[in-house]
């Protein structure tokens, strides 16, 4: 479900923003949206990161590679 919002910026910056959204086939709300839904993931998804790195810590290569070595292909 949708919940709507008021918010508040300066008149120059929203037209600018709605030019823009408009050129990109968008609008303001749907920017808003997408930027609300990765503002919130963000922490989550590093979260994630730090998991799966925690759960390698058992992972040993038996030496510290080289910057050459680390980059051969």
């Amino acid at each position: 479900m949708l919940k709507n919002i008021t918010l508040s910026a300066e008149e120059e910056w929203i037209s600018r923003a709605r030019a823009k959204a408009a050129a990109e086939k968008s609008t303001l709300n749907e920017l808003f949206r997408r930027w609300l839904r990765q503002y919130v993931e963000r922490g989550r998804t590093e979260n994630e990161i730090d998991m799966v790195m925690d759960s390698m810590d058992y992972v040993y290569s038996g030496k510290k590679f080289t910057r050459d070595e680390l980059n051969e292909r």
